[in-house]
């Protein structure tokens, strides 16, 4: 079997009720904020706003019996985020049931692919 190009690539969200939802979107973020160690370091550069990236880490901290991130405000020492154990483990769940589906899914993408018009031939 060929070596599937970046694209198409599959983007898992899980849905646990009308307004709970996982998605790349808040991995990414989470993956972001651990790495920066700031909520609004990670939203720029995701390009999003200040307001949505905390949003978002609200949604995601009522979303979970424990917080995902812990914030602290700034001061003479500067405030900062760091993700939660839950937050990692979250984030560990999401990227390894991303991982299991696109593995599941890999011979369908596959036969998608060769099924695909290539627009940038011209097409």
């Amino acid at each position: 079997m060929t070596q599937l190009p970046d694209y198409p690539r599959l983007r898992l969200r899980l849905t646990f009720g009308p307004d709970d939802m996982m998605g790349p979107g808040k991995a990414e973020l989470l993956e972001r904020i651990a790495r920066t160690g700031s909520i609004a370091a990670a939203g720029r550069e995701m390009g999003m706003s200040y307001k949505r990236a905390w949003q978002l880490v609200e949604t995601m901290n009522a979303m979970f019996r424990e917080p995902v991130v812990h914030s602290s405000r700034g001061g003479s020492k500067g405030g900062g985020a760091s993700v939660t154990e839950t937050g990692q483990a979250v984030l560990e769940a999401y990227r390894a049931l991303e991982a299991a589906a696109g593995a599941a899914g890999r011979e369908p993408l596959q036969r998608l692919l060769e099924m695909h018009v290539d627009m940038s031939d011209g097409k």
